[in-house]
C-alpha cells in the first residue's frame, strides 16, 4: 500500500450531517471525490438533492436521507433508510450546528436548550445510533465531530456556542476511550472562520472584519483547505488516532490576547 492509498475512502459508506450546505456540504463532496460511497443528511431535502446530483454527476455515488439530528425518531429512520440503500455505515461527520448570539443576561432557557440540543445532545445521539449498529455488524468505525476554535477560546455574546463546542471536544475524548474496545475511533476538526451561511452576515460587518485583521494569516480559511484535514480523520491514514481534535484556524488560536 502507497502513502496515497491510505487516504482513500474506496469501499467506505460515510454519513455526514447537516450536509445541505456550509461545511458539511464540502465535506460531503471532498468524501465522495476521495472513493466512499456518501449518505447526505438533513432537515432540507430540497437542498439534499443539489448535492447528491453534483455528486453523481461528477461519477461518486451518494443518497440523500431526511433527517432532524434533535429528534431521536428522526435519526434511526435516517440510519435505516441509509441501511436499506448502502448497507453500514461505517464513517459518520457530525457536522450539523447552529448558532444563536446574545447576551447571557437576557438568554432564555428555551435558546440554551435549542443550541445545545443541536450542537452537543444530537453529536452523542447520532453517535450513538452509528456505534450501536457498527457494533452488531461486528464492523469497526469511525466518527467526525465538528468543533471549533471556540471550543478552546471565547467571543463575546456567544455563551451557548461555544459552551456547546467545548462540550464537543470532552465528548470526542469521552466517547474515544469508551468504544476504542469497539474499534471505533472517534476524532473532532476545529475550524477557524469559514464563510458559510452561519457567519456570513457576521464576518461582513465591520465586527467580523476587525476579528479577521487578528487572524495571523489576516484572512479567513478557504473550503478547499479543509478537505486534507476531514480526509485524513476519515481514512485509513489516521488509523491510529482517536480522541483527538484537530485545528484548521489559520493561527487563530496562537494569536496575542
Amino acid at each position: 500500500m502507497t502513502v496515497l492509498d491510505c487516504f482513500s475512502m474506496v469501499g467506505k459508506t460515510c454519513l455526514i450531517t447537516g450536509a445541505s450546505s456550509g461545511l458539511g456540504r464540502h465535506f460531503a463532496l471532498t468524501l465522495a471525490e476521495a472513493g466512499a460511497v456518501v449518505v447526505v443528511a438533513a432537515r432540507r431535502r430540497d437542498k439534499l438533492a443539489d448535492v447528491v446530483e453534483e455528486i453523481t454527476s461528477a461519477g461518486g455515488k451518494a443518497v440523500a436521507v431526511s433527517m432532524d439530528v434533535s429528534d431521536s425518531d428522526s435519526v434511526t429512520e435516517a440510519f435505516d433508510q441509509a441501511e436499506k440503500e448502502v448497507g453500514t455505515v461505517d464513517v459518520v461527520l457530525n457536522n450539523a450546528g447552529i448558532v444563536s448570539r446574545g447576551s447571557a443576561l437576557e438568554m432564555t432557557p428555551d435558546e440554551w436548550d435549542m443550541v445545545m440540543n443541536t450542537n452537543l445532545k444530537a453529536v452523542w445521539r447520532v453517535s450513538q445510533e452509528a456505534a450501536n449498529r457498527l457494533i452488531s455488524a461486528g464492523k469497526p468505525g469511525n466518527i467526525i465531530n465538528t468543533a471549533s476554535i471556540l471550543s478552546f477560546r471565547v467571543t463575546a455574546s456567544n455563551l451557548t456556542y461555544s459552551v456547546s463546542k467545548a462540550g464537543v471536544v470532552q465528548m470526542t475524548r469521552a466517547l474515544a476511550l469508551d468504544w476504542a474496545r469497539h474499534n471505533i475511533r472517534v476524532n473532532a476538526i476545529a475550524p477557524g472562520y469559514f464563510e458559510t451561511d452561519l457567519n456570513r452576515d457576521m464576518l461582513q460587518s465591520e465586527h467580523g472584519q476587525t476579528l479577521i485583521k487578528r487572524i495571523p494569516q489576516r484572512r479567513t480559511g478557504q473550503m478547499d483547505e479543509l478537505s486534507g484535514p476531514i480526509l485524513l480523520l476519515a481514512s485509513d491514514a489516521s488509523s491510529f488516532m482517536t480522541g483527538e481534535t484537530i485545528t484548521v484556524d489559520g493561527g487563530h488560536l496562537v494569536s496575542s490576547l
